[in-house]
């Protein structure tokens, strides 16, 4: 059983002060993007990961976990646990997502992960593997859905945009990656001191998604925590500032980062930019895709 679960790019994360629980309510619009993870799963006589780079990727994957530590093996436990089976399964993880690089490719892994071992055991479709995929992390529930989303709360708590046309990306990883919760604690503490205010929607960005304006797309796109991400590798400056002279409609940091995302107007225009970009030798590696796709999906 093989699923395939995409990437995603936050075409807005609006980020409101800390909570109690040391969570942020969010307003954090998702977008799923044609960089896919693929997760295999088969009988086996115990639970075990493997994980390699996807053929022609430039993903490094030596430091994903291939225990307890990897997200899809908790998704796996989980759902036998729910089932009461036990977690016999190989799971064979091909990686084309970047890998801490604020793009949710443990998320997807564990979407990809939830699904095929659902299909393994769950003939009855007993489970509700959106309840399942809240309860692993922010970025899975959305991983399953796809398309284009509003998450609010932790993000978890999705609702699907219209969006009325193809939008055309470079993608450009960094060396090394960010932690996610570092990259709130910057945030918090670059913040420190001053009125936090709720988290806001967009009215812009909701309009330019709907009629498929790349250009309005561009003008509209905005992450709370970039100012976070640039303060902790500052490099990424250099690399958005690069993107924007060289003709992207837009650019951000996506997530928490440190890959940078930047809007083409066609696809023939992404791949120029990720040419230019290339040249200018202020990426790891250049990745183009285009949104939005599917969520996980049986392939």
């Amino acid at each position: 059983m093989t699923v395939r679960a995409p990437a995603k790019v936050n075409v807005r994360l609006s980020v409101g002060p800390p909570r109690e629980d040391g969570y942020h309510d969010l307003v954090n619009v998702f977008h799923a993007v044609s960089l896919f993870d693929e997760v295999t799963a088969e009988p086996a006589d115990r639970l075990r990961i493997e994980v390699r780079a996807a053929p022609g990727s430039p993903v490094p994957v030596a430091d994903v976990p291939v225990d307890d530590g990897n997200l899809a093996a908790r998704a796996a436990r989980l759902v036998a646990a729910r089932l009461g089976v036990e977690p016999r399964v190989a799971l064979r993880i091909r990686k084309a997502i970047p890998v801490a690089g604020g793009m949710a490719g443990g998320s997807a892994d564990a979407a990809a992960a939830l699904l095929a071992c659902a299909r393994l055991w769950d003939e009855g479709g007993r489970l509700d593997l959106m309840e399942l995929a809240a309860g692993l992390g922010s970025d899975v529930p959305f991983a399953l859905l796809g398309g284009t989303a509003v998450g609010l709360g932790r993000g978890e708590r999705l609702t699907p945009l219209p969006t009325g046309g193809t939008f055309h990306w470079v993608f450009a990883t960094a060396h090394g990656g960010l932690s996610t919760p570092a990259v709130y604690a910057e945030c918090d503490r670059l913040r420190e001191g001053r009125d936090v205010p709720p988290p806001e929607a967009s009215d812009a960005l909701a309009a330019a998604l709907a009629s498929g304006d790349a250009k309005e797309l561009g003008a509209a796109l905005h992450n709370d925590l970039q100012p976070a991400a640039l303060s902790l590798k500052p490099e990424l400056r250099r690399t958005l500032d690069a993107g924007l002279e060289l003709g992207a409609l837009g650019a951000l940091v996506s997530g928490s980062g440190p890959t940078c995302a930047f809007l083409a107007e066609t696809g023939a225009h992404a791949a120029d930019l990720a040419a230019a970009l290339a040249e200018k030798g202020v990426a790891a590696s250049l990745l183009c895709a285009h949104g939005p796709v599917p969520g996980a999906t049986v392939v």
